[in-house]
């Protein structure tokens, strides 16, 4: 199961290791549940951990994006591995309307600016 971390407002959730695609479903289900129960204001989701992204895992996660964007809540991406960005290009597996960062650090300052507050709170 993948651990999902509630921090001042934020989801916070890092992606690791081979993930089979039910586990994938599993998390966006979690993930959208977290957002109902928690009224998160943001979500953070961390993939520094993983080396491949294939197309449905991609499109899981922009699934995922857009429907924590519809619920009024602001997402980003982070810790993408080169390999992995051009694995996505080279698919045509764009995400599509997701905040994206470098690294984590980078990540919760621009989640902190996209809701809006410095404190995070």
């Amino acid at each position: 199961m993948i651990p999902i971390l509630k921090l001042k407002g934020i989801l916070l959730s890092s992606l690791q290791g081979d993930l089979t695609d039910n586990e994938v479903l599993e998390y966006q289900s979690r993930m959208l549940n977290m957002l109902e129960k928690t009224e998160a204001k943001g979500v953070l989701i961390d993939i520094t951990g993983l080396d491949i992204v294939d197309s449905f895992m991609a499109r899981v996660i922009n699934e995922t994006a857009n429907m924590a964007r519809i619920m009024g809540t602001e997402v980003v991406l982070c810790g993408m591995q080169p390999m992995v960005a051009l694995t996505l290009v080279e698919m045509g597996r764009e995400l599509i309307g997701v905040q994206t960062a470098l690294n984590l650090d980078k990540g919760f300052d621009k989640i902190l600016i996209l809701i809006g507050s410095e404190k995070g709170e």
